[in-house]
């Protein structure tokens, strides 16, 4: 009888406890202004614990938000540099097409001024690494009417002549080479001042225009073309201005350093001029 009384006796607290802690809780719940000190500590006691469980789950959270966040950073960066790279790529072809297209309108608007003369315009396609300044080879050759002596202008001006051609190629020899041979009858343009342009000076980068009368005014500025004299240059082609004067070292003759109108460096189109009795046929 003992035992089964303590069990029912049992059961019995049980269910006060139950139906107190449920009596407890409901109190608890509803609307009131002030709450029991019990209540009170419960409440912090369960705040705390959840605040402690609260901040490490919202860190990891945020860890993981924080890395995703990167992660797509990262992944936006490397599109956004391909980009740029493609467009700094881009601008510069446009540069350059930019270059050429205006150095082609150029070199089509000096045909226009050389009505005396047929053009034959041409693409450089190689430079002597170790003689920069003294030979270019161009795309076009005998098969296009090209011929030795035959000159050659950029937009700007007189950049040379040719010395030697093949079927498809020609060398062309600058005025800024070193071959002493390589002469230019000139003319200061709008006188009866004619010499010879024989040399280039590296230094001043400046055309030599030698055996000039000592009695002849020459001013700074003053146009030099080609003479037309000798056979081999046509006349009226620009060479450059007149940039200083000097006289030789016997005092018999003066010396003009002509600044050249045309860039013996950075240049890619040419025109090749042929002589009227070079005249080439339509269609060569």
């Amino acid at each position: 009888m003992m035992p089964h009384f303590f069990l029912n006796k049992r059961l019995i607290i049980l269910l006060v406890s139950i139906i107190i802690l449920v009596s407890l809780i409901g109190f608890s719940l509803r609307d009131r202004e002030n709450i029991s000190r019990p209540e009170q500590f419960i409440k912090d006691v369960v705040g705390f614990g959840h605040s402690l469980v609260a901040k490490p789950a919202q860190g990891i959270a945020n860890m993981f938000t924080n890395m995703k966040d990167l992660q797509n950073t990262y992944t936006e960066n490397k599109k956004l540099k391909a980009r740029l790279e493609g467009l700094a790529k881009l601008e510069q072809e446009i540069s350059d097409l930019k270059r050429d297209n205006d150095e082609l309108r150029d070199v089509l608007g000096k045909t226009d001024n050389l009505r005396d003369y047929t053009a034959i315009q041409a693409t450089v396609v190689s430079r002597t690494p170790d003689r920069w300044y003294d030979k270019i080879i161009i795309n076009k050759g005998e098969k296009s009417g090209v011929k030795p002596d035959m000159a050659v202008i950029t937009a700007k001006g007189l950049v040379g002549k040719v010395i030697n051609t093949s079927k498809m190629t020609a060398t062309i020899e600058l005025l800024s080479s070193d071959n002493t041979k390589n002469r230019v009858s000139a003319q200061i343009q709008g006188s009866e001042v004619y010499g010879l342009i024989d040399g280039y000076d590296r230094e001043k980068k400046l055309l030599m225009m030698k055996d000039l009368p000592i009695d002849k005014k020459i001013k700074k500025g003053q146009n030099v073309i080609t003479s037309g004299l000798g056979g081999v240059f046509p006349k009226t082609l620009d060479i450059g201005k007149v940039k200083e004067l000097q006289v030789d070292q016997y005092g018999l003759t003066q010396i003009a350093y002509i600044e050249p109108s045309a860039d013996f460096y950075g240049f890619e189109h040419v025109m090749v001029i042929v002589r009227p009795e070079d005249g080439i046929k339509e269609g060569e």
